[in-house]
């Protein structure tokens, strides 16, 4: 009997997957553990494993499609055994989620293997010059296009969009008077186009009167087909697309407020010298780290949530480490970082940012957050500010450390500083408060005699 494979559940509110790729084609043999196909959710991207061993007889979801939880994708059997009838569902895009007090942060195309709990898979001579014919804008009115087949076949010849076309056929049916109207009415006919070019907006459905010719006396090149079609637009990842939503949220949502200091890191860097030559590889984001982890205890309103109505404390410091990669921008989170020695903290936050550019991070090691550090040092920035995530208080923004003359003791000297800026809640977290902490954080990343005792 074939066996259905069914669309896996990853995560409470995860309602819909999308398909971004399938590994496998129908006809295939598939065995136990290989990986069928790659889902994108809006915490992750990830590799689906079979449940079932045998071929792999029909695929319902194509790549690029979603699908609810639960819904068959797929029927793994023997060759020639009946498939029962499966009408593709249609997924409804989920409504927007209200901010929770530690929502998910943006997500990686992550893909570690998954293997859920149930029985199914784991989870152009010169052109005349004369006024150009505004081109009319694409009608978003109807998705169906009424046009007739001569006509279809005159616009796909021609390399034009008949969207753009007004038709004067029954119900505004588009025919073949209007297509040959309105290539007349923008010159269609003085325009140079190379064979090629024309050849490849067929291909790639470009509309060629979009086009801006480079060409000796106005042709249009195959270059400039291609400069059109980098130009159009793309739809976003789903893990853009989350990014955009949440951080357009806490923008509209969060009155953002910031505080600037700046930090000499001159002994402390002196000080990490010293234990690389014991052996003890810190780095200095260890210290903005474990200095944050300090300040968030004696300032727990700073580790704090707020909807609006009410506030709430966290007692426990899960620490989000914004981190850029290819796919976009993604937070893993060190789980109960007041209880971690500095030793603990940096191997655990070597480890989680070696998964992240490798894109092995798991969904519950980027939720939960309740105050994230976004740390720019590596990228030569004097000074930035980020946006703090929905449902935490603030976020640190550390700079880069750059060599700057400063006053000590009546003397311009050279020393080592770094800006750090937090970004603060004002609902939640007055300026005093805020000024404090970003001074406690200071103050402790220059105590050397505190990191001697650490280490």
């Amino acid at each position: 009997m074939a066996q259905p494979v069914l669309m896996p559940k990853m995560g409470q509110s995860v309602e819909e997957c999308t398909i971004v790729k399938w590994r496998c084609q129908d006809g295939d043999k598939v065995k136990k553990g290989d990986i069928l196909f790659e889902i994108e959710t809006e915490k992750a991207v990830l590799e689906v494993e079979s449940f079932y061993e045998g071929t792999l007889l029909k695929i319902v979801i194509n790549q690029g499609q979603a699908a609810p939880v639960g819904a068959t994708v797929a029927f793994i059997g023997q060759p020639g055994e009946a498939i029962p009838a499966v009408v593709a569902p249609t997924a409804q895009a989920a409504a927007p989620q209200p901010a929770a007090p530690t929502p998910p942060a943006a997500v990686p195309a992550a893909r570690p293997a998954v293997k859920p709990a149930t029985p199914v898979a784991t989870a152009a001579a010169p052109v005349p010059v004369t006024a150009p014919v505004p081109l009319a804008p694409v009608s978003a009115a109807s998705n169906r296009l009424m046009i007739s087949p001569r006509a279809r076949a005159l616009t796909e010849h021609s390399a034009i969009d008949a969207a753009r076309i007004k038709g004067s056929g029954p119900n505004g049916r588009i025919v073949e008077k209007d297509v040959r109207n309105y290539l007349d009415a923008h010159n269609y006919a003085g325009l140079r186009i190379s064979p090629a070019a024309k050849a490849l907006a067929i291909k790639e459905k470009v509309d060629i009167l979009t086009v801006t010719a480079s060409g000796e006396g106005g042709r249009v090149m195959v270059g400039d087909v291609e400069r059109s079609l980098k130009e159009r637009p793309k739809v976003m990842s789903k893990m853009r697309q989350i990014i955009a939503q949440r951080l357009t949220q806490s923008v509209v949502t969060s009155p953002h407020f910031y505080v600037t200091v700046e930090v000499d890191m001159t002994d402390l860097l002196e000080f990490r010298k010293e234990l690389k030559q014991r052996n003890l590889q810190y780095s200095v984001t260890d210290f903005i780290l474990e200095s944050v982890v300090l300040a968030l205890q004696e300032s727990p309103g700073v580790n704090s949530s707020t909807d609006g109505k009410s506030a709430w404390w966290h007692s426990s410091v899960h620490l989000g480490m914004a981190a850029s990669i290819a796919e976009g921008l993604v937070v893993p989170v060190i789980r109960n970082a007041e209880k971690l020695s500095l030793k603990e903290l940096h191997d655990t936050a070597a480890d989680l940012a070696a998964r992240a550019r490798d894109g092995k991070l798991l969904p519950s090691e980027m939720t939960g957050s309740t105050f994230t550090v976004s740390n720019m040092g590596m990228l030569n920035v004097e000074n930035f500010t980020a946006i703090i995530n929905p449902g935490e208080g603030a976020i640190l923004a550390v700079s880069s450390t750059l060599e700057k003359p400063v006053v000590r003791k009546g003397q311009i000297v050279a020393r080592s500083i770094m800006k750090i800026t937090l970004s603060s809640d004002h609902r939640l977290i007055d300026g005093a408060v805020a000024a404090l902490f970003a001074n406690t954080i200071k103050n402790k990343l220059e105590d050397v005699e505190l990191w001697k005792s650490l280490t």
